[in-house]
C-alpha cells in the first residue's frame, strides 16, 4: 500500500477516517491504522481528531468546505499584465493603489509583483557627479599629466602644484530616500541621483 500512498489525497483520507468512525473505532486506533498504512503520508493526529469531531457533530461531508475570502484565481495572465503596465507607467506607484484600481487584495498584488514579475523597490543611489564621456576622458588625461609631472620632479612637485575646482551650487529640495524608491526588475541597476 505504501506505493499507492502518493495517490492518496485528502478526500480519500477523510473517507477512510469516516469509514473507521462509522465502524466504531476509537480516535487513536484510526490514527494508528492510517500511520501504519500510509507511513509519512498519513495525516497528523490533530487532523484525524478534527475530522472525527466533525463526524460526531453530524457533518459527514468529506469535501473541503467553501472558504471565505477571495479565491486564488485572481492571478491570471491578464491581471499580471495589467499590474506590469501600471508599474511601467508609474514606477513609484504603491501596491496599495494598484490593488484598489484592480479590485484585488494588497497581498495578492505584492505576490504577483515579487513572484510573477520578479520586481522589487530600489532606492536611488547617491552619486557625487554625473560626468559625460568627454569629461571623464579629460579627468583621466589631467591625472596622467599630473602623474608625469610628479615623476619628473619628485621633490618640487608639491611646491608647484595649485589645485582649483569649480563648484556650482544649486538650490533645490532633494527628495528623500523613500521618495526615490521605484519598482525595478531584479536584474536591473539602481537609479542614480546626482
Amino acid at each position: 500500500m505504501s506505493g499507492d500512498a502518493h495517490d492518496f489525497n485528502n478526500i480519500k483520507t477523510r473517507a477512510v477516517i469516516k469509514f473507521f468512525f462509522l465502524q466504531g473505532k476509537a480516535l487513536k486506533e484510526i490514527h494508528t491504522i492510517l500511520t501504519e498504512t500510509l507511513g509519512e503520508h498519513a495525516p497528523s493526529y490533530a487532523t484525524v481528531k478534527n475530522w472525527v469531531a466533525q463526524f460526531k457533530h453530524g457533518n459527514f461531508s468529506t469535501c473541503n468546505a467553501p472558504r471565505l475570502g477571495q479565491p486564488k484565481t485572481v492571478t491570471t495572465s491578464e491581471i499580471i499584465d495589467q499590474i506590469h503596465e501600471l508599474i511601467l507607467e508609474d514606477r513609484w506607484i504603491l501596491a496599495k493603489s494598484v490593488a484598489k484600481q484592480l479590485g484585488i487584495s494588497r497581498e495578492r498584488v505584492g505576490s504577483i509583483i515579487h513572484e510573477d514579475l520578479d520586481m522589487w523597490k530600489l532606492s536611488a543611489q547617491w552619486v557625487l557627479k554625473c560626468l559625460n564621456v568627454d569629461q571623464k576622458r579629460q579627468c583621466c588625461q589631467s591625472s596622467e599629466q599630473l602623474l608625469e609631472f610628479f615623476w619628473c620632479d619628485l621633490n618640487g612637485f608639491l611646491l608647484q602644484l595649485v589645485a582649483m575646482d569649480e563648484t556650482w551650487l544649486y538650490h533645490y529640495d532633494p527628495e528623500t530616500k523613500q521618495q526615490s524608491v521605484e519598482w525595478r526588475h531584479s536584474g536591473s541597476l539602481c537609479p542614480k541621483k546626482f
